[in-house]
């Protein structure tokens, strides 16, 4: 059984081995988006509250912009305004607050920096991301650095890190050190991904490195140090710890499968990432799985991509089992978040963590 690789401070991934071979034959648990009944039951018991949480970090967010703009940084505030303000659901400040609530907090304005200083990184990755890969849109609209140029885009993505850690640096050593250490992890995690860029002897294993970097290890932090600040007990600060990393690896995969499958509401356009080597989880399967002919054909689609050979990838990644594949790793990941969470007591805030958990399967943007 392979070994997943991770960062210094990172768990491996427990139960369900990445092995693709493991999955020949296995019949996944179909893990498609819920039904209109599911979406209509959820929102009915858990928007209100979701959203009020929403709308408290958003209006913290324009709080915090406004008053950077009457300061002498007001010029990289108006840079970087339009990208931080864009939209996007807030899953990072939202499940940071959540997490300080279950782990027993009580006055979420104490909470609150460390919360946007978490969606203040995440912008500044954005916008460093959107340089490398070169995008032309997110979320419907220009990126930063094509509206104006690649040196203001890494400006704005720098001033945003320098705010985010000027936030979290006011709380306990312990945070700042995990903050710093997270971020550490992110670039880390970009060069690696950088690295593996077409390479069609990715593992498993490095592309777990990669996630765990970039997108599980944030969410982890946001939940770790925020049960830090409630003052939570170490069993409490590494179980919520534990949810963030599995939610954070649901979220990835279905970023991937977002991709290949290219809902219009993705904010980017269908396979980006195929048109930039980025070796997701399903191509990573289906190298794995096809031999001979199906195998090399799937390398020359890779290799040679274009949008008029969409019918060959998917027909390929379907022949492989690899949209089955990640679906099941997502409900693994979501099943082990809502597992981590059954030592805590019952709260509001548990059962909207849970229900973020399952509810990030469905995700659209």
């Amino acid at each position: 059984m392979m070994r997943l690789l991770t960062g210094p401070s990172q768990r491996p991934p427990r139960g369900g081995s990445t092995q693709c071979a493991h999955l020949r034959g296995h019949t996944p648990v179909d893990i498609g988006t819920p039904s209109p009944l599911e979406w209509m039951v959820s929102l009915s018991n858990r928007q209100m509250s979701l959203e009020g949480l929403r709308d408290q970090v958003e209006e913290s967010l324009e709080n915090f912009v406004q008053d950077r703009l009457t300061k002498s940084d007001a010029p990289a505030m108006s840079l970087a305004r339009d990208m931080l303000l864009s939209g996007g659901k807030r899953y990072r400040p939202i499940v940071a607050l959540l997490a300080y609530q279950a782990a027993g907090g009580k006055d979420l304005k104490s909470v609150m920096d460390l919360a946007l200083a978490s969606e203040l990184i995440h912008t500044a990755t954005l916008i460093h991301d959107d340089i490398n890969d070169q995008a032309k849109t997110r979320r419907g609209l220009p990126t930063l650095h094509s509206l104006h140029s690649q040196s203001h885009g890494i400006i704005a993505g720098d001033y945003l890190f320098v705010l985010g850690f000027g936030l979290g640096g006011k709380f306990d050593a312990r945070i700042v050190d995990r903050m710093a250490e997270t971020s550490a992890n992110i670039a880390a995690g970009e060069l690696l991904q950088i690295k593996h860029i077409a390479d069609l002897g990715t593992t498993p294993e490095d592309y777990y490195a990669i996630i765990d970097g970039k997108t599980a290890g944030p969410f982890a932090s946001a939940c770790s140090c925020a049960a830090m600040q409630a003052d939570a007990e170490g069993i409490i600060i590494d179980t919520l710890d534990e949810f963030g990393w599995e939610v954070g690896r649901a979220f990835q995969l279905v970023d991937d499968l977002l991709d290949l499958t290219g809902n219009p509401s993705m904010g980017k356009p269908r396979g980006t990432d195929v048109h930039e080597g980025k070796m997701t989880l399903p191509i990573i399967h289906a190298l794995t799985m096809l031999h001979g002919i199906e195998r090399e054909q799937l390398a020359d689609v890779l290799q040679n991509f274009s949008d008029d050979r969409w019918g060959e990838l998917t027909e390929l990644l379907e022949s492989a089992g690899s949209f089955e594949y990640a679906k099941q790793l997502i409900q693994n990941h979501i099943d082990r978040a809502q597992e981590s969470l059954e030592s805590l007591p019952d709260s509001d805030a548990k059962s909207l963590m849970i229900e973020i958990a399952k509810l990030s399967r469905g995700r659209r943007t």
